[in-house]
């Protein structure tokens, strides 16, 4: 029985494995499915392979879709450049793939090559701007970097300027608009900036335009429509209440009041403003309450392996908020651009690329600043217009300067003004004609490149020219126009105006005057020799020979700014573990005699990827840590502000203490300086810190460097460290030549932390970071008295000023103080320390009060929130910062003599208000003594920004289907919508300029 059990399954297996085998090799499915990007756009080009198969693979087509014959739950590996590979099981209900980037293998703009992202070093920060956009519209190229990018804060790492590069060219960053880039990448220690030379010194923004790709013909379109709403206003006090305080000011002077009663009343009671005029300068009867922004983009991109193209034509125009006389149609811009690109193969080793763009901007704007005079013209002194109809009727000599002026306003007013307000810019702006600016700029890239790689395995060349164009110019009509003074009485029981004196006369030449003319024109020139080679998989070796310079012309300025280098790279990686770069270049300079014009700065810096050796590698915890370090010394010119600083210099004057040939010869020469011709470049030494990590498979990545250099060598004229002898006040002459010798530190850090989250069906990720820095002069030529005025040792950025005591609260207290050398002091002015206790008060009591952030607030930190539900996406930032100060001290503030008065002196100091004002008294003398630098004026400008607000949506491609729409989202956005700062009235409000705004935009993108 045994056996026959055994030939009976036996026999079973042999009849049924044909038919298994036979439909394991027929019972195939089709998957057909679509593969998108974490925010839902269809990517193609994507490889599905299955490797249990033979490697059957297939390629997504241009909606991301695709089709591929296998056996049910066979696994499925899906895979594209700059995405992270992913594995799927083959079912016929597998209807979506969803690929997420892979942030470590894209590739990032450094200095004269590309580097993937996991091999760059901590000193170096870049921004996808292309993703950026998706989520987060924004109109200008470097907008709130600060909140996105660690180590920039309007300057990077404390620097006082840095070189903007657009695909390699010193450009203005407003000079390609956002939907124009790529990414931008912000190179900050001396590792980063090395090859770029003496004017890179300070730090790099480099701009990566975007560029066509291998795929099939791409439109996509971007329409946004905005409107602007001011913030705030200045509020000035009425014409009442400004006469009323400054009858006060009189009396403080012991003066006789100007303004009687009954006038005071007349402005008050508002029963003729014609007569008595109570101007507000920001009412809506000049100003709207908001003007619009619109803009357009095109791209057009595509290509194949041979060539590749993109197109950019983009437009925007904007409007004012003035809304009376020319300004209503002449006070606008315009702005068009285009920009477009080629990459041609023109061989298997050779390439070329050919750049252009061009940019056309117009601003129409009205002949007067209307912003500054509302800052300081006084709301009695004139009405604008003068009504007709209160002209007497039998007034002929009026009524015939009517007749004869060409400046009717609405046919029922002309122009008002007085003898010292001909010019004002109510009739300007009605009568004075307009002006248009005009900028163009053409730009031209060009490089040819060839792979070495038959001679030399790894072996490249590239040379690269830019040239660009930028003109300028105004263009104005400038008309005369008559202004009218009216004389009223009141003997008919109403204000009539018996006679008008009018001043000026109407006169339209009808000439366009031309102003301003600027031009700049720069050359830029690179060629490189380039090596990258992996040796036995584990070496990895890179080597870059490049010769870089450019050339700035201006007009107006005789010499032009030049950069030149020649700079190596040489680096290597082991299995990307263990890192080591040399960065050097020898500099050039013209602005140095000529035996110091070149010197070599050399930078070196080290990673090690800690996550790969054995006792991190496969952690649950740990997936990626680095840790690195630079070092190296960058020899600079950017502190030279001029050429020829090393040679003497003389003029020839006109010597009034000196003559010959009875006085027929009154020549002298003067000496301006004395000549060093060991003038060098300043050198920036520096050492930085810095780690990267992602932990826990991705849910927190961050990166962070601590930097400490020194600024030595910065050029100077110190009289200090020279005979008083060398230098006269008269006749002005000075023999004291400019030295290498103040020296600067900065010292800080900079972070950046991403939290990746997904809760049910929210993919949310939270960024925060962070830059801080401290700044020390370090070295200083002074001559102080009191050591503690001495700068060595204080912030670059400090401000000085006196320490107040609060007010002098009469007769005795001023006699019991120290002497105010600033002026004549009354009761009610404010009161100084004496520092030194000499019993005066003069410059010698000055004492350090604070930072001025002046390169960037000391802390800055942003705060960005996304979170994703279906096609619905939420985007905000937050921008905040803190430790710096600045001084109340502009004309909204600082009020004396015949300024205008804002609501700030309601809180004057009178014998009434003594033990709770918080302005000074009034006057109409001088400023000399209140209106100084002191901690009474000083105030924390700490702050935090609530700068973009976005919410977006994406139409499902379920809905769009098979139409030639690949794409269509919709999305609003708000700008700079909130400020918490205990100085936030003051933040938010321009005095003499337009008004800050807050914009807000609505828009629609597709993809065709």
């Amino acid at each position: 029985m045994k056996y026959l059990y055994k030939k009976v399954v036996l026999g079973a297996l042999i009849t049924v494995l044909p038919v298994m085998l036979h439909a394991q090799t027929s019972d195939k499915i089709n998957v057909k499915a679509t593969v998108r990007d974490a925010s839902g756009k269809p990517l193609r080009g994507v490889v599905v392979k299955n490797e249990l198969e033979n490697n059957i693979a297939v390629v997504t087509d241009s909606l991301g879709a695709f089709t591929i014959s296998t056996l049910p739950n066979t696994i499925l590996t899906v895979g594209a450049s700059g995405y992270k590979s992913t594995s799927v099981v083959a079912t016929s209900e597998l209807g979506e793939i969803t690929m997420d980037l892979d942030q470590n293998s894209r590739p990032v703009q450094v200095a004269h090559r590309q580097v993937a992202r996991k091999d760059l070093q901590g000193d170096i920060s870049v921004i996808n701007v292309a993703e950026m956009l998706e989520k987060n519209y924004t109109i200008s190229s470097l907008e709130n970097m600060e909140g996105m990018v660690n180590g920039f804060h309007g300057n990077i790492w404390g620097m006082d300027s840095y070189l903007v590069l657009v695909d390699g060219v010193p450009r203005d960053p407003g000079s390609v608009m956002p939907t124009e880039i790529e990414q931008i990448t912000f190179l900050k220690g001396v590792s980063a900036v090395a090859l770029y030379g003496s004017r890179g010194a300070k730090g790099v923004v480099y701009i990566t335009t975007k560029r066509g790709e291998a795929k099939e013909l791409q439109i996509r379109a971007r329409v946004n429509s905005g409107v602007h709403v001011p913030k705030s206003y200045p509020r000035y006090l009425g014409s009442a209440e400004y006469m009323t305080l400054y009858n006060e000011a009189r009396r403080n002077d012991g003066l006789s009041e100007l303004y009687t009663e009954n006038t005071i009343y007349n402005h008050a009671s508002g029963v003729n403003p014609y007569r008595y005029p109570d101007v507000d300068y920001f009412s809506s009867e000049y100003l709207k309450k908001s003007y619009n922004r619109y803009d357009g983009t095109v791209e057009i991109s595509g290509g194949n392996k041979q060539a590749r193209y993109y197109t950019n034509v983009g437009f925007n125009t904007a409007g004012s908020l003035l809304n009376f006389g020319e300004a209503v149609d002449n006070n606008n811009s315009d702005r068009f651009n285009v920009r477009g690109n080629v990459d041609v193969d023109i061989t298997d080793f050779i390439y070329a690329k050919v750049d252009a763009s061009a940019i056309y901007y117009n601003g129409r704007g009205v002949n007067t600043n209307y912003w500054q005079s509302a800052s300081t013209l006084r709301p009695y002194r004139f009405s604008p217009l003068i009504p007709l109809s209160m002209i007497e009727e039998n007034d002929e000599a009026s009524w015939q300067m009517v007749n004869n002026t060409r400046n009717i306003v609405d046919g029922k007013y002309v122009l008002g003004g007085t003898q010292l307000d001909q010019t004002n810019p109510f009739a300007a702006i009605y009568a004075g004609g307009s002006n248009q600016y005009t900028s163009r700029q053409f730009q031209f890239n060009t490089a040819v490149g060839a792979d070495l790689n038959n001679f030399v395995k790894g072996l490249s060349f590239e040379s690269t020219f830019g040239v660009d164009y930028a003109t300028s110019y105004n263009q104005s009509f400038d008309n005369n126009y008559a202004v009218f003074q009216a004389s009223w009485n009141n003997y008919a029981g109403y204000d009539q105006i018996s006679s008008l004196t009018q001043y000026g006369v109407d006169a339209r030449s009808g000439n366009q005057n031309i102003s301003g003319s600027a031009y700049r024109q720069t050359l830029a020139l690179t060629g490189q020799l380039n090596y990258l080679n992996t040796v036995n998989d584990n070496h990895n070796i890179s080597a870059m020979l490049v010769a870089n310079g450019f050339q700035q012309a201006t007009s107006g300025e005789y010499h032009k700014t030049s950069n030149a280098n020649l700079g190596l790279h040489l680096g290597y990686n082991f299995r990307n573990r263990y890192y080591a770069d040399f960065n050097g270049a020898v500099v050039h300079s013209a602005r140095l005699p000529e035996a110091n014009r070149q010197a070599f700065s050399p930078t070196v810096s080290l990673g090690w990827r800690i996550s790969e050796e054995d006792f991190l590698r496969g952690s649950s915890v740990v997936d990626n840590l680095k840790l690195f370090v630079s070092a190296g010394r960058l020899h600079t010119d950017l502190n030279i502000s001029d050429y020829y600083l090393y040679t003497d210099a003389y003029t020839q004057t006109d010597g009034a203490w000196y003559s010959w040939r009875d006085g027929s010869l009154n020549r002298t020469t003067d000496s301006r300086r004395g000549s060093n011709p060991d003038l060098t470049f300043a050198r920036r030494d520096e050492v930085n810190v810095g780690a990267e990590a992602s932990l826990f498979r991705g849910l927190l990545t961050m990166e962070g460097t601590f930097f400490a250099n020194e600024m030595t060598g910065n050029v100077v004229q110190a009289s200090a460290l020279y005979p008083s002898y060398f230098t006269t006040g008269w006749p002005n002459s000075s023999f004291i030549p400019y030295v290498n010798y103040n020296n600067d530190r900065r010292v800080g850090f900079d972070f950046n932390m991403n939290l990746n989250k997904q809760l049910g069906g929210v993919a949310w990720t939270v960024g925060f970071v962070g830059s801080y820095y401290k700044t020390k002069a370090t070295r200083r030529a002074e001559l102080y008295e009191d050591d503690y005025q001495n700068r060595q040792g204080k912030p670059l950025d400090a401000i000085w000023g006196l320490q107040s005591e609060g007010f002098f609260m009469d007769d005795e207290d001023i006699a019991n103080s120290p002497t105010q050398t600033f002026g004549q002091v009354r009761p009610g002015d404010l009161k100084y320390k004496d520092q030194n206790g000499d019993g005066l008060i003069n410059a010698q009591d000055e004492v350090f009060l604070g930072r001025g952030g002046w390169y960037g607030a000391p802390l800055t930190l942003g705060l960005n929130l996304t979170a994703k539900w279906k096609n619905f996406t939420f985007f905000a930032l937050g921008l905040g910062r803190y430790g710096a100060h600045a001084m109340k001290n502009n004309s909204y503030f600082w009020m004396a003599g015949e300024d205008k008065y804002s609501e700030v002196a309601r809180e004057r100091w009178t014998e009434e208000t003594k033990a709770t004002a918080t302005y000074p008294r009034l006057t109409t003398l001088g400023r000399n003594n209140n209106f100084r630098n002191s901690d009474f004026w000083l105030y924390k400008s700490n702050r935090f920004d609530l700068p973009k607000v976005q919410i977006s949506y994406d139409l499902p491609q379920s809905v769009l289907g098979n139409s030639f729409i690949r794409e269509l989202g919709v999305y609003a956005s708000g700008f700079n919508l909130l400020t918490v700062s205990k100085e936030r009235e003051l933040m938010e409000m321009n005095v003499g300029n337009a008004p800050q705004t807050r914009f807000y935009n609505v828009g629609v993108k597709a993809s065709f």
